[in-house]
């Protein structure tokens, strides 16, 4: 298990962390996309099977086109890349599972190089646009979209419930 010289440094790091969505006009550099794409291959995955593909779109005319394909992925037409989660398409609760912890991931590793990011996702008709414009085949899916890049400017901290509101001890209560 991975050890933190400082637990509480990390996870103030991790409370810190919002949604970018706005970027600047800057290129990410390759070791540090592969750096973040080393995170994700190492991400959990049900049975250890590692279902996902990562399609990796930096040209500005391709983010144009899948952020207008329909969901919440208008955010990738200003992006440096985005990170196009492929999934199989076989076992769509598992693979959902994984693919949630498989974003997280990747936001992270970005967070941790400097990188904005946010997590968008296809309609169900938006993500037959997206596959045709990725040429991903059946039974593939394509759902998750991750926009990348430096931020443009600092995000906004987000408000939060009472940590009360959330967490119920042993039963459920309204």
């Amino acid at each position: 298990m991975a050890e933190t010289a400082n637990p509480r440094r990390f996870t103030d790091f991790l409370r810190g962390l919002r949604a970018v969505r706005d970027f600047k006009r800057q290129p990410i550099p390759d070791d540090v996309v592969h750096d973040i794409l080393e995170v994700a291959r190492w991400s959990g995955s049900a049975s250890n099977r590692q279902f996902a593909q990562i399609i990796v779109v930096h040209q500005p005319d391709s983010l144009q086109a899948l952020s207008g394909v329909g969901g919440y992925a208008g955010h990738l037409r200003g992006a440096a890349l985005a990170m196009i989660l492929v999934m199989p398409g076989e076992w769509a609760e598992g693979e959902t599972f994984d693919e949630g912890r498989m974003a997280e991931r990747i936001m992270l590793a970005a967070a941790a190089h400097g990188l904005g990011a946010s997590i968008g996702w296809f309609s169900p008709d938006g993500r037959a646009k997206a596959k045709q414009i990725l040429g991903v085949p059946d039974p593939k899916v394509v759902r998750t979209a991750i926009s990348m890049g430096y931020p443009a400017r600092a995000p906004r901290r987000g408000k939060r419930k009472p940590l009360s509101d959330l967490v119920l001890e042993e039963r459920y209560r309204p």
